[in-house]
C-alpha cells in the first residue's frame, strides 16, 4: 500500500482554471489533434494550430510554450489513464501481482502507449536535451519501476530503473520498429525487463 501511495504523489493532476482558459485549451487541443493527425506532428506550425483553433498565436505559446508542451499536454490524459491502472487496475498491470509479472506488464503497457501515440512522445521527448527526464509522467514511470525492481531483485534499483526505461524512449522504440517490426521491439524489451528481475 505505502507503494501506491507514493505512486499517487507523482501522478499528474489536471490544472483547475478559469472557464474561458479552459474552453480555450480544449479548442487548441482538439486542433492540434486534428492537424497531428492529418498532416503529421513535424508537418505542423504552432501558427497552424492557433489559426485552426480560432485563438491567438500569443495564447497558444503563453499556454503550452512550444510544441513539445503541446504534445505533453495532448499526452497528458492517456499518461494519467495508464497511471491509473497501474495503481488500481487488475493484476498484473495493477496491484496483486508479483513484481516480476507487474514489471514486464508494465513494459508491454507502456509500449502500446509509446507505439500508438509515438510522434507525440517523440515531440515531447526530444524537444531540448533532458526534456524526457523533465516530464512529470517520467518521474511516476520510473518510480513504479524502482519498487519493482527493488521488490523483485533489490540492489541499486534506481539506477536500473532508468537503465529499463532508457529501452522505452521514443527515438529507440522508432529505431526499433522501423529495423524488427513492432512485436520484435516489444519482445527485446520485455525480454530485458524479465532479465533485471
Amino acid at each position: 500500500m505505502v507503494r501506491e501511495t507514493s505512486l499517487e504523489l507523482l501522478m499528474s493532476r489536471p490544472v483547475q482554471e478559469r472557464a474561458d482558459a479552459a474552453r480555450n485549451r480544449e479548442k487548441v487541443l482538439a486542433a492540434a489533434a486534428r492537424l497531428f493527425a492529418e498532416k503529421g506532428v513535424d508537418a505542423v506550425s504552432m501558427d497552424a494550430v492557433a489559426a485552426e483553433a480560432g485563438v491567438g498565436k500569443g495564447t497558444l505559446f503563453r499556454r503550452f510554450g512550444d510544441k513539445s508542451g503541446l504534445a505533453v499536454a495532448l499526452l497528458d490524459a492517456r499518461e494519467r489513464d495508464l497511471q491509473q491502472r497501474i495503481l488500481s487496475g487488475p493484476p498484473p498491470l495493477g496491484p496483486g501481482a508479483p513484481a516480476r509479472e507487474r514489471l514486464v506488464a508494465f513494459a508491454r503497457a507502456y509500449l502500446d502507449y509509446l507505439f500508438a501515440h509515438l510522434d507525440l512522445v517523440r515531440m515531447s521527448e526530444t524537444a531540448s536535451p533532458g526534456a524526457r527526464y523533465r516530464i512529470g509522467a517520467y518521474r511516476f514511470w520510473h518510480r513504479h519501476v524502482a519498487i519493482l525492481l527493488a521488490e523483485a531483485r533489490g540492489g541499486d534499483a534506481d539506477a536500473l530503473a532508468h537503465a529499463l526505461l532508457a529501452s522505452m524512449q521514443a527515438e529507440l522504440a522508432q529505431v526499433l520498429q522501423d529495423e524488427y517490426g513492432r512485436d520484435r521491439a516489444v519482445s527485446a524489451v520485455t525480454t530485458l525487463a524479465t532479465a533485471l528481475t
